[in-house]
């Protein structure tokens, strides 16, 4: 999975999940160890006049505006999930989990990794800052640029796409080979390609002009517009499943049956992108092509956006290999639903709980922690990352063990519909199992790359994201090497969470040393510990209950619900009454649990 997907900023308050609170409020946590110094802060500091937060009211004072703007992109955000899930539940009964399903994932995974490769890296890291600065500082209030920029954007992005879908076969091969076995299999890959790439252009002008609103504080489009993209591909999918009859076989398919999903997925990018238009004009921005870009500032803006790109360039390094076995597995087990599409479900779902929650703290707290590092309040650094680490994990850590727990009964009842049956769905969930507690370290690692991010530092995390990916494409290839397809891309989701495990140590190494060796261990580590102790029993008993529960007679299609419904709540429950007894603190958080 790529890192990097844009997020809008907006105040973690009015954020649904959970609530970030005030740094102070840590020293009134009874019993949890030391105050924000944590760590070995002997020295038993606290924050000076002068030296400490903002005074309340400056930052706090934000008109109505703001906190309706944030309200309207937590709401945009829990309504996009919804519909991507509704959209891959059907996306998954309309394709299946097998060879065909993969053709399809494969050619439309491959748009998104060009387009980030080719500028999407540069234009969040770098650029966006750079239009921001712009509009500050410019005596146009930053038009100029902005056009300059939209038109570098667009430039390019035209160029690359019509050199894509020229060398569609080329980057296909990358990603699956073409062998007499596979022939039909990598031509359909490459007649989707053709169709999909076009979605280069159009993701790239959904980024550049949300970010042209985001520059002017116009939040709200930006999160909403994906909901059309949702709807038009759970129309597009309701429809194939419902009137097309889809075949099981790669051979089956028509051409007819191929233009529709290929037209209508691409245009629904187009859609997303192009919603944004009305949005961008009514906020004052009028675009006029500019090419004068020599003595601009962009050629600087790009070079130094370099190690991103490295960044980019690594984990698309990784997750093409993976790709590549995957889809070997897919080719030897053509309708096992073992491959490439399986791993691709079992990620999908398993990253949820990381985009809603972590994202959000960092969102929150990145901003907190630019402004402690520029005015050399380490301690307060210190204690914002070890508060975003604590609150996240009281739901991170549970989300893990439940899919542990009950990957397989998750999995099928999500996409065992349609033209996948349960025994189809089970290695999905197997993959989301195998995943499971990789969950921890990934959100973790994910929140404290963002304090390298605080310091200006966008050289370190190329190192750690290099290290995650020579991890995981090691393990990957002796899990495709020795192990049997039916379990060899199981394996590789294992291998995923083992990379994140050993990057997450590295971090954790190296961002020590930027914080003068403290890093609040102690606390995080006691209570990482609580959480697991309690997540761990809680999964246990809520195996226990959901396996007590599989044998009810229901429905086909359903009867995953009792089992899943039972050791859900089960564990839900437990894992609450475990925290309190071991006083977990941090469960004040959660809604309804103060």
């Amino acid at each position: 999975m790529l890192e990097g997907t844009p997020h809008t900023p907006h105040h973690s308050r009015d954020t649904p999940a959970l609530r970030l609170p005030d740094r102070r409020a840590d020293e009134e946590i009874a019993g949890d160890g030391p105050g924000p110094g944590g760590e070995g802060d002997g020295e038993g500091r606290t924050p000076q006049p002068g030296r400490g937060r903002p005074a309340a009211g400056k930052g706090e004072g934000a008109d109505g505006g703001l906190r309706r703007s944030s309200l309207l992109m937590a709401l945009g955000t829990l309504v996009s999930r919804a519909t991507g899930m509704i959209r891959i539940m059907l996306q998954a009964g309309a394709l299946g989990t097998g060879l065909l399903a993969t053709t399809y994932n494969i050619a439309n995974a491959i748009p998104m990794s060009i387009y980030t490769l080719m500028i999407g890296g540069a234009l969040n890291s770098v650029l966006v800052p750079q239009l921001v600065r712009a509009r500050t500082e410019h005596p146009d209030g930053g038009r100029a640029f902005e056009q300059r920029l939209v038109t570098l954007v667009l430039s390019v992005l035209a160029a690359g796409t019509v050199l894509s879908v020229w060398a569609a076969p080329q980057i296909v091969a990358v990603y699956t080979s073409d062998t007499p076995k596979n022939h039909a299999a990598f031509e359909l890959t490459v007649v989707f390609a053709r169709f999909l790439l076009p979605q280069i252009f159009f993701y790239g002008l959904f980024f550049i002009l949300g970010q042209v609103l985001n520059a002017r504080s116009k939040f709200g489009a930006m999160m909403w517009t994906p909901v059309l993209n949702n709807v038009v591909l759970i129309t597009m999918f309701g429809l194939y499943l419902g009137l097309l009859a889809g075949p099981d076989r790669i051979e089956d398919i028509t051409p007819g049956q191929i233009d529709f999903l290929a037209i209508v997925t691409t245009g629904g990018i187009a859609v997303q992108g192009l919603a944004l238009i009305p949005f961008v004009r009514a906020s004052g921005f009028r675009f006029r092509p500019r090419f004068d870009w020599r003595g601009s500032g962009l050629r600087k803006s790009i070079a130094a956006a370099r190690w991103t790109l490295l960044l980019v360039l690594a984990n698309l390094a990784a997750m093409t290999v993976v790709t590549h076995f995957a889809g070997a597995a897919d080719q030897q087990l053509p309708t096992g639903g073992v491959g490439y599409t399986g791993y691709s479900l079992a990620q999908s779902i398993w990253v949820l709980p990381q985009s809603i929650i972590t994202v959000s703290l960092v969102t929150a707290l990145l901003p907190r922690m630019s402004r402690a590092v520029a005015e050399h309040r380490l301690d307060d650094m210190r204690a914002d990352l070890s508060h975003g680490l604590r609150i996240s994990g009281v739901l991170i850590v549970p989300a893990a063990f439940f899919f542990l727990a009950l990957g397989p009964q998750t999995a099928q009842l999500l996409f065992a519909h349609g033209a996948v049956d349960a025994a189809s769905a089970v290695p999905a969930g197997q993959m989301l199992q195998a995943f499971g507690l990789g969950l921890i370290p990934f959100s973790a690692q994910y929140l404290l790359l963002r304090g390298f991010y605080a310091f200006e530092d966008t050289r370190t995390p190329f190192w750690t994201a290099l290290c995650i990916a020579a991890v995981n494409i090691g393990l990957a290839a002796a899990c495709h090497l020795w192990l049997p397809a039916r379990w060899a891309v199981i394996g590789m989701a294992a291998a995923y969470a083992v990379a994140y495990g050993i990057g997450l140590l590295l971090t954790v190494v190296l961002l020590r040393r930027r914080l003068a060796g403290r890093l609040d261990g102690r606390r995080l580590c006691r209570t990482y510990g609580k959480l697991a102790l309690s997540a761990a029993a809680a999964a246990a008993l809520g195996r226990l209950v959901a396996g007590a529960c599989s044998g009810v007679s229901i429905p086909a299609g359903w009867a995953s619900v009792p089992a899943l419904a039972a050791g859900g709540l089960t564990m839900a429950l437990t894992f609450v009454l475990l925290a309190r007894v071991l006083k977990i603190a941090e469960l004040r958080s959660l809604p309804g649990l103060r």
